[in-house]
């Protein structure tokens, strides 16, 4: 068969329906957590406090899918296929179950990296089984509709958080999780392969996941720090925990990224940057429930499917910018980080002005935030397609693996950085309708700076492509 000649028909047919089914439910399955434990997050503060770490949820989980991602090549090769995705699927109901009957919000932190951790594992098997599952000819299709889970978690992740919370219910929400992960152990014993890969199983690198980790748990620490000088030694702590992960990593042949990934007045470095800063500059995205229930009084359900606006929008605009030609990318990538700062800049303007009516300023919000979506779409595709063509040959395969690295690990110093802003802006004291006001206003003014810098390296990028 032609690759050309496959078609949709072909992925769900001769056996490979409950294959695509499998793997397509433990993307979702991750994807649908992530938006639902941002809408429920609100009603859990209610219920059982600790507000001043609502950003360690995000945080904690996203390190843990790190860890696990990182970790599934060596597990797939040790257990087999099948095996090292039935792990993840109990490890994530592990998770679940201490998450819905947390008593307080330190256990629901626990219950958050075992969470992340199984998420992490099915996140990244569910992709790496694709080559092995699968023909080469239906790789692309079964890689776009895995893919593609993420947009049907953006509702119903809020949808599901949201009926529960509304009703007083929020530990139920993870309870429809179990459900969906008893259905997937079923099935995945009935359409995964056994067999063990029978080449070299790749080390575990247990130092570099420790130091990252260890950087992110340090900014999420001084972000509750009741005085300025605690904050700023965790801060030195965290980049010092940094430089030791990147001399490490220049030392190990065992990487985590590309070589050249972490010299920024490389071509590669520079994009790695770029999308680093793009993607903490969407982690406002964890406050926009909470800001809007306290501050417009939305309800969880309203206020979740704000929070997927930037999904959306990201979506949406790189499906319509994949296409540009080669000549246009250099001009796309930064008009996107530019939008990107009119959003922000948008949000934290219309947080201070009380002139306007509930009603434009809900429109308005939902403008912005979908123009942040917009913005990072516009250009994402063409930052992937540059890394790929920038690794040095014969890192193929870990620069494929370090889009998805990158991502998290930015997404975890977002939230960790969002955090330390919210709390040091009032959010807690001194809390409220004041307190949580005055922390949007930080948040979104002080993300803004993310894409401004972003725009500076892409010129740099530019200037650097063209010697």
């Amino acid at each position: 068969m032609n690759k050309n000649d496959t078609t949709w028909k072909h992925l769900f047919s001769n056996g490979n329906g409950l294959k695509t089914i499998t793997l397509a439910l433990g993307v979702m399955l991750h994807a649908t957590n992530v938006y639902l434990a941002t809408t429920i997050m609100p009603s859990i503060i209610k219920e059982i406090g600790g507000l001043e770490y609502y950003a360690w949820n995000t945080t904690i989980f996203i390190v843990a899918s790190v860890i696990g991602s990182v970790v599934s090549a060596n597990q797939m090769g040790k257990s087999g296929p099948r095996k090292a995705y039935q792990i993840g699927i109990l490890l994530f109901s592990i998770g679940v179950l201490v998450c819905s009957s947390a008593p307080t919000m330190y256990v629901l932190l626990a219950g958050r990296f075992i969470q992340g951790f199984g998420g992490g594992l099915l996140f990244a098997l569910s992709y790496a089984m694709i080559r092995l599952i699968f023909s080469e000819e239906l790789w692309s299709r079964a890689m776009a509709l895995v893919s593609g889970m993420w947009g049907i978690a953006a509702f119903s992740g809020p949808f599901i958080g949201g009926i529960f919370a509304e009703n007083g219910h929020w530990r139920m929400a993870f309870g429809v999780l179990l459900i969906f992960c008893i259905f997937l152990l079923i099935i995945s014993s009935r359409t995964l392969p056994k067999i063990k890969n029978q080449e070299r199983v790749s080390p575990i690198p247990y130092l570099k996941l420790a130091l990252l980790g260890l950087a992110a748990l340090t900014v999420s620490i001084s972000s509750i720090q009741k005085d300025i000088t605690g904050s700023l030694i965790g801060i030195c702590t965290a980049f010092f925990l940094l430089v030791l992960l990147v001399i490490s990593e220049k030392k190990s042949k065992n990487r985590l990224l590309p070589t050249g990934a972490y010299t920024i007045s490389t071509p590669l470095g520079t994009t790695y940057s770029i999308m680093a800063l793009l993607t903490i500059a969407t982690s406002i995205e964890i406050y926009v429930p909470y800001f809007a229930q306290i501050i417009d009084g939305l309800s969880p359900l309203q206020s979740g499917y704000l929070t997927v606006l930037i999904a959306i929008g990201w979506t949406l605009s790189s499906l319509l910018f994949s296409g540009l030609k080669e000549n246009r990318v250099n001009k796309v990538i930064p008009i996107g980080a530019f939008i990107m700062l009119l959003g922000l800049i948008g949000l934290c303007y219309f947080s201070v002005m009380a002139s306007q009516t509930f009603t434009i300023k809900l429109i308005l919000t939902c403008i912005f935030l979908l123009l942040i979506g917009i913005g990072i779409g516009m250009g994402w595709p063409h930052l992937l397609t540059k890394v790929f063509s920038l690794s040095p040959s014969g890192e193929e395969d870990l620069a494929s693996s370090s889009v998805t690295t990158v991502q998290l690990i930015a997404t975890s110093f977002g939230a960790a950085i969002a955090g330390l802003v919210t709390n040091f802006g009032g959010i807690t004291h001194p809390g409220g309708i004041i307190g949580t006001a005055q922390a949007s206003v930080y948040l979104y003014g002080s993300f803004a700076v993310a894409p401004l810098i972003a725009i500076i390296l892409c010129f740099l990028l530019k200037m650097n492509q063209s010697k």
